[in-house]
This record gives C-alpha cells, sequence and structure tokens, in this order.
C-alpha cells in the first residue's frame, strides 16, 4: 500500500518554493529550540503556522455560533486530531458545566478505506490508504489529560469512533438514539462517508445548527461537493464563509 509522503504531514506539498522553505524553517527551529516539549506547547502560536492559527480561530467561531444551540459537536475526519480536541477545549472553557455537549470524532485512522470514480481529483493522496494519520492512541492520552484539567471531567467529553464511516456512523446512531447534533464538521474528503454522514447526522440538526466544509468547491476533493449536493442540495443551503480563512465554509440550518 503506497504511504503518504512528509509532505502531507506539513501540508506544503502545493505552495511555493518560500512556503516551503518556511515550512522546513519551522520544523528545524522547533527542534533546535531550548524550550521544553511543554513550553513549546504553551507557548504554541510562536511555532504554529499562519495557516494553522486561521484554522484554530475558524473553529472557535463555528463554536461561538453553536454555543446556545443543545446538541453534540459531530467531526468528520480526525486526523492529528487539533479540530477534536479545539472543540473540547472551546466547551470546557466556554461551558464548563455542560456535560450533555459531547466532542464525537469519527475517523478509520488508518487512512482511506475505498474510493469511487467521484473522489477522483487532483490529489496525490487520492488512493487506499491515502491520508493515513494513526492518532488513536496517542488522543485517546490526550482526552484522558484533558479530563484531569476541566470541570466534571469524570463526565466524558470526547469520544473517539474508530473503523470505516460508511457502517460506524449508523451503528452510532443507532446505538445512540438520543443523538442531537449542534454542530457537523465535514472533513472526510470522499463522497461515500460525506454521504453517510449527511444521511445520518443531518436530521439530527435543529435550526441554528451549523453544518461546515472542510473541502466543499475543492477540485482536488470533488466527493464532498457532490454528497451536499445530492443529500442536501447546495440551494437549500446559505453558504457562507469567513475572510481569514481561503477554503472552509458553513451554513447555518434555517
Amino acid at each position: 500500500m503506497k504511504k503518504n509522503t512528509g509532505g502531507y504531514r506539513l501540508g506544503f506539498e502545493k505552495r511555493s518554493e518560500k512556503e516551503v522553505n518556511y515550512s522546513e524553517g519551522l520544523e528545524q527551529a522547533l527542534s533546535n529550540s531550548s524550550f521544553s516539549d511543554l513550553e513549546k506547547a504553551m507557548s504554541f502560536p510562536m511555532f504554529a503556522p499562519r495557516q494553522s492559527i486561521a484554522t484554530f480561530l475558524y473553529k472557535h467561531e463555528l463554536f461561538k455560533k453553536i454555543i446556545n444551540i443543545h446538541g453534540s459537536i459531530v467531526e468528520c475526519g480526525v486526523a492529528y486530531g487539533s479540530g477534536t480536541m479545539s472543540f473540547a477545549h472551546f466547551s470546557s472553557i466556554y461551558e464548563p458545566v455542560n456535560y450533555t455537549r459531547r466532542i464525537i470524532g469519527f475517523d478509520t485512522f488508518n487512512g482511506f478505506p475505498s474510493l469511487t470514480t467521484l473522489d477522483k481529483g487532483g490529489s496525490e493522496h487520492a488512493f487506499e490508504g491515502g491520508m493515513c494519520v494513526d492518532s488513536y492512541n496517542e488522543l485517546k492520552t490526550c482526552v484522558e489529560l484533558h479530563d484531569q484539567n476541566r470541570s466534571i471531567g469524570h463526565i466524558p467529553k470526547v469520544e473517539l469512533v474508530k473503523g470505516d464511516a460508511i457502517k460506524s456512523i449508523p451503528e452510532y446512531v443507532e446505538q445512540n438514539p438520543h443523538l442531537v447534533v449542534s454542530l457537523l464538521y465535514l472533513d472526510f474528503d470522499l463522497y461515500e462517508p460525506t454521504l453517510a454522514a449527511l444521511k445520518y447526522f443531518l436530521p439530527r440538526m435543529p435550526k441554528g445548527a451549523v453544518l461546515a466544509f472542510d473541502e466543499l468547491a475543492i477540485p482536488d476533493w470533488s466527493g464532498e461537493t457532490i454528497a451536499v449536493m445530492e443529500e442536501v442540495g447546495i440551494n437549500n443551503l446559505r453558504i457562507q464563509r469567513m475572510p481569514f480563512d481561503t477554503t472552509r465554509s458553513f451554513a447555518i440550518i434555517e
């Protein structure tokens, strides 16, 4: 099976030579830093790329839109876990005693299980096993540590659902008939799992809930757009974006 290249891990495979040099320089600065690992984490804006800070702010703005909307946050595509843990921190900070708000992350943690002809775009990562980020065990450790540093940490806040979403999503909904979704974050990249997420989660989203897209209208990953068109209809959504983010978008359920 073909493996991911370091380009994906750095996120600069389609950027200019100057930007690639920047990412390599930043990685070297991290390696050479006299700070401890904990000090680096505490000083994360010093080392984080501008793009990562923008993504963090985007997810923060999404959370603010649903802070008074009842229901859990479902992230479809966890990867390294920065989104999952961002939402967990936002909930723990803004609503420390809201134990009903769960952060539920779906991922294979083993790359794409399969692709259809609708997923054949221009990305070099569009292959079985592509985008593989095996972060499951590390994330579980981070979740356990996060629980030690928040209110009512004995009640779970974050749940990781490992497996092929085409199967794991309907199984999860069947096992959790109480589920209400305030924010659905779509980042599966592919057609079939995105379609499954929309089919099973959208009926559980009240008015005011947010439907967020990571790859809508992105040529390399047309499967997400096709799934939205088929299951929801683009013209049924008021699709918005934020001025500091170049690709991501969202719609509020009306």
